[in-house]
Parts: structure tokens; sequence; C-alpha cells
């Protein structure tokens, strides 16, 4: 028995065991990372709870302020967690949304930008907007239809430039110059105001015949 002394014990190892755990550890950790993207993507017909909603504050035309269903603000603490602790909108309570090609991220009172780490708290860290730093917020707000502008070209600008606009659009160019009226303007500018603005322009194209339609 002297021999064996001298042999070191050690746990009994099945061949292939390690190999087999390693391969369920990763299973499972796959399997949770798919559970988390699969609970992201689900949406509740009746939306989130009350204290699930945020209440976006305009603070400026690129800063806004977040407040939680429970009355706080959002910030950022010194160490760049995000918390809703503050009763008032301060430094460190306002946002910049940072939009691109078609993404948004979130960027901190401190130049980062929020990020969820792998403990699951929310931080503003990064410098940079990568692809864990991209977010969505879902919103009621009914979006704004773009406003159809519904001035003419040759109506914009001042009454200089829209004298020649019209000229532009109703000469004929066989001299291949333009005929412009050498009268004042101060008569373009009171029938502007008068709301004979049109007919105005169009005597004075007909006296230097730089309209194709005037005989």
């Amino acid at each position: 028995m002297a021999e064996y002394s001298c042999v070191k014990s050690t746990k009994l190892v099945l061949k292939g065991a390690k190999e087999k755990s390693k391969k369920k550890h990763k299973e499972k950790k796959r399997k949770r990372e798919e559970d988390a993207a699969e609970q992201l993507d689900i949406v509740d017909d009746e939306g989130p709870s009350p204290p699930e909603q945020f209440t976006a504050v305009k603070l400026s035309d690129t800063r806004i302020a977040l407040k939680s269903g429970y009355g706080k603000y959002l910030g950022i603490n010194s160490d760049g967690l995000v918390i809703g602790r503050a009763d008032a909108i301060g430094s460190r309570e306002q946002w910049e949304p940072v939009f691109q090609d078609k993404k948004m991220a979130l960027l901190g009172a401190n130049s980062r930008f929020i990020r969820c780490n792998e403990e699951g708290d929310i931080e503003a860290k990064s410098k940079t907007a990568g692809e864990e730093e991209m977010i969505k917020i879902r919103t009621c707000a009914e979006r704004e239809a773009e406003k159809k502008d519904d001035v003419p070209h040759e109506d914009k600008g001042n009454v200089k430039q829209c004298e020649i606009n019209y000229v532009k659009k109703f000469q004929s160019f066989q001299d291949k110059k333009l005929k412009i009226s050498k009268e004042d303007t101060k008569a373009l500018r009171k029938a502007r105001k008068e709301g004979t603005f049109h007919e105005t322009l169009l005597d004075r194209r007909a006296k230097v015949k730089s309209d194709r339609y005037c005989k």
C-alpha cells in the first residue's frame, strides 16, 4: 500500500462528460437569449401598464426629458447608470434622441449613449452608438402628416424674382433673351398687397411682349 500513498487522488471524470456539460450550458444560454428576444417582440394588445409608460417633455429642438409613470424623471448618476428618482428636470435629466439610417439612439447628459449591460442595468457609458445602443420607442401620439406647400414656385421670392419666374414660364424665348419690364417694382409690391399681383404682372409682360399668350 506504500506505493499508492504518493498517488494524487482526484474526481472520477467519465470520457465525454465535460464536453457534454459545456454543450448543455451553451444550449441553455442560447435558449434564454431566444426567450428574451421573443419577449421583446411581444406587444400586449392592452399596451403597457401605467408605471411602464413614459411622458416625453420637449425642452428644446434637440433635447427632451422623460417622466416615468411614478412621476419621476429619468436621469443618470455619477456612475453613468440610468435612474428615475428626480422630482424636477435638471442637467442630468436631459436626453437627446439621435437618428441615423431610420434608427435611434439616446444620448445622455454625459455625452454617452444608453445601453443595457450584462447585469441588466441601463447605463449611459458608450461614446459611440452601435447595434446595442439602438432603441425603439413606441408612442401613442398621432403621426403628423407633412404639410403640402401650396405656394407655386413662381410666387416664391421677392416681386422682382416672381416677375422673372413668370417671364421664364410664359416667354417663347425665340430671341433667347429675357424680356423684363424696366418699370419700377413699387407697383408690384402694391399689387401684391392689394391682391392684383398676377394681373399687374400680366400687364407688364404684355407691354414688353414677353408673354406668348398676349396678342
